[in-house]
This record gives structure tokens, sequence and C-alpha cells, in this order.
């Protein structure tokens, strides 16, 4: 960890989004210097599913050292934005640095996002980034540090990046146009910069979208306050930039980024809308991960056609089913292969015992998974993670998203069998 030189000791730091993850993790690196943190956020009463209010928060933000102000935002309430800014003012005298952190999230392709979830994003994302800057400028201008910092990604235009949910790209976007809009309007007296993760940071919110045993391929909330911390050290003349954790602590002259690792060693899942294309690491991955197979497989008979691949994975599949793997899953899945032994296949994990099979399901799909069938054979054999099939394109999913994390539960109880 980076040492702490009490710099922003007596600045007062607006964050929303505070009550936990990472802006929370931002939160108590400013407050070991002695800052005043100004916790807006919406969470006020526990939810068993994201532990953290901003009361919570603000008991941790205070043992951490720091003076803590909890306040009640849902940035796409502009009054409460409004009141917020007013109680920081009043009980801190100004605002130095504003981190907007807010965000919401649906990986969702166009048809399958509800206006209501566009809505959620557009607003708590762009609106929520803009309003809140808009609110916080006025007195950001008074202020010798004045930063703003956005946790949002680079303007990548890849299609990539939007073909497999163009809702979410464009509302996380908007929060990065507001940097690059308000670094050239506020020149010179506010500087203007985002934060984005090279890899997955792990939070209460990854264990929910990936599901038990993601945080291996994660690293730690650290980095990025380690990062933000770097940032706010800058210069008012460091604007308008597009920054990766990684990338700015190495010129802080961190070499070990192990330290950072929920587990040292492992391969991590490279984070969206970064210019390296996903489908290079998930090859990396793949190969490394195929080298003690390949090696035996030398000494073992010729593989089975590869047109029998499909069929064999789901009798494997069909094996290890059980009422308590039907319980804890609940979803019937359609597999659209394409490629030898392709076609239609569905895997019933809501009927009693389980099902598997070809053609179409007998009730309708809560998830329908489109890829090649090599792809296919690969992820549930563990060489190709869902998550990079996803990332990279291999892997098209119509559906409830919640549901076809929870498959990834059960592909990682097959592996050692396939």
């Amino acid at each position: 960890m980076l040492p702490n030189t009490g710099r922003l000791a007596g600045c007062t730091v607006f964050i929303t989004g505070a009550s936990r993850g990472i802006g929370k993790a931002i939160a108590l690196k400013a407050a070991r210097d002695g800052a005043n943190i100004v916790i807006a956020a919406k969470t006020t009463h526990v939810n068993p599913k994201l532990p953290g209010t901003i009361f919570t928060a603000a008991e941790e933000i205070e043992a951490a050292g720091g003076k803590a102000l909890p306040c009640a935002v849902d940035v796409r309430d502009e009054q409460q934005i409004s009141n917020a800014v007013e109680k920081a003012v009043e009980r801190f005298g100004g605002i130095d640095i504003l981190v907007n952190n807010a965000s919401a999230m649906s990986l969702t392709n166009t048809l399958e996002t509800p206006t209501k979830r566009v809505d959620l994003m557009m607003n708590v994302n762009t609106r929520g980034t803009f309003l809140t800057s808009k609110a916080c400028i006025p007195y950001l201008k008074k202020s010798k540090i004045a930063h703003i910092l956005n946790l949002s990604p680079p303007l990548n235009l890849n299609p990539l990046w939007f073909k497999q949910h163009c809702a979410y790209t464009i509302a996380k976007y908007g929060m990065s146009m507001c940097v690059l809009g308000m670094a050239e309007e506020f020149k010179g007296e506010i500087a203007v910069n985002a934060l984005w993760p090279k890899t997955a940071i792990h939070t209460a919110a990854m264990d929910m979208l990936g599901g038990s045993g993601i945080e291996s391929q994660c690293r730690k909330v650290d980095i990025i306050a380690d990062a933000a911390y770097s940032i706010f050290k800058k210069p008012k003349s460091f604007t308008g930039n597009f920054i990766i954790d990684e990338n700015i602590l190495r010129e802080e002259g961190i070499k070990n980024f192990d330290i950072y690792a929920i587990k040292p060693g492992h391969p991590l899942i490279p984070d969206f809308f970064l210019d390296e294309h996903p489908d290079t690491i998930t090859k990396k991955m793949e190969s490394h991960d195929a080298l003690p197979e390949l090696k035996e497989e030398k000494s073992q008979p010729p593989p089975k056609p590869r047109s029998g691949a499909v069929a064999e994975t789901f009798r494997i599949v069909k094996d290890s089913l059980s009422d308590d793997v039907v319980q804890a899953t609940q979803a019937i899945y359609q597999f659209e292969l394409s490629g030898e032994d392709g076609g239609t296949w569905f895997l019933d994990l809501k009927s009693k015992g389980g099902n598997v099979g070809y053609g179409e399901p007998s009730d309708q799909a809560d998830v329908v998974m489109s890829m090649y069938t090599d792809d296919f054979v690969k992820m549930f054999s563990g060489k190709l993670k869902p998550t990079m099939a996803f990332m990279s394109g291999k892997l098209k999913i119509k559906g409830n998203m919640t549901l076809a994390i929870r498959l990834e539960k059960l592909m990682n109880q097959l592996n050692a069998k396939l």
C-alpha cells in the first residue's frame, strides 16, 4: 500500500455510492489522512445481499481517523443532491474533491433491456454524475485542490463494447464524456479525470454478478483507492485524463501487484472497455489452462470424433444432476450451438431431478445461450470461463443474466468430471 502523507488532512471529499465497495475504499483511504468524508449514498437500511449502509460506513471512516457526514442521497433526485451539498458546506466549510462513483449496471442486449432499466442506468450514471458535479462545482472552484474524479472508462469506440450491452455502455460513456467536457470547461480551476480498473474488482456487487468463486479472478478494492489517492495528489493542471489504476500506480513505483490480488498468481478477468481485446486474453487463459491436459492426452487413445463432444458433455451433465442442484438453480437453459454436433439443446434445472436433451425444452427457457460447439465444450470443461466467453463475444446471452451466472457455479462443480 502507498504510505499516507496526510495530504488530504482537513479536505472535504464528497463521494457518491460510498456506503460499500469502491466508494467506501476511497473514503477510508482519505479518512486515514484525516479528511472529511461526505457519504452520499442511498442505503440507509441493511440489505442482506449487499452489506453496508451510510451509517456503518460513517463508523468505519471515523474509526480510520476521518470525519464523516452520512447523507441519504439517490443521485437521480436533484433535491437530495443539493441538500447533501448544502449540509457538507455547512458542516465542513466547503468541498475539495468530488468522486462520482455511484453506478447502475445491466449487461443485457437491446431487446432484453427493459425501459425502466435503461432509465435507471442513464439517470444514475450519466445524469447523476452531471447533476452532482454541477452542484459541487461552485464550491470546488474555491478549493486549492479542486478535483472531480469519475469512476468511468476510457472512451473506446470499438463496437465490441456496444453490441452486447449497448445501454450500459452509453450510460458509462456518458460519465466519461462529462470528464471530456468539464476538464476543458473548468481548465485551470478544477482537475477533472476518470479512473478505471484494468481488471475486475472484488465487491459485494461482483459476488452477485459473478457468483461464488469469482473473487479469485479479481483484485481488491484497495488498488482503486490507492490509484484515486495518487490522482488527488496531482496538481489542477493534471486534467482530462482517462487513467487505468495499474498504470498510475506503476508511475508511483509499485511493481508487485500481487498485493492487490484476492488470489495471487490466479488469472484475472480484464475489465470492460479496455483497448486490449479480451479475445486475446481468453486465448492466453485457454492455452495456460490446457497445457497439463494436452500433455496427458499424448498417452491416451485418440479422442472421440468432435461430432459427439456436445452429446458426451450433456451425458455427463445429466449424470451429475440432483434435486439439490435443481433446487439451488431453478432455471431452464436453452443452447443454440453452431458447428458440428450443434443445433438446439436444453438443460432443465426446474423439473424434479433435472433433465437435459436435444431440441427445445418443454417449458420456455429462462436463458438462451448461443455459441460454437467447440467453445461450449471448452466452457463446460473449465478451459473457457463463461465471463471471458461473454466479454469476447464468443457467448451471446438472452434472458435473465442472474440465472445465466448461476450456471457458472454448476460448471465449476462439473469441471473435474468433464
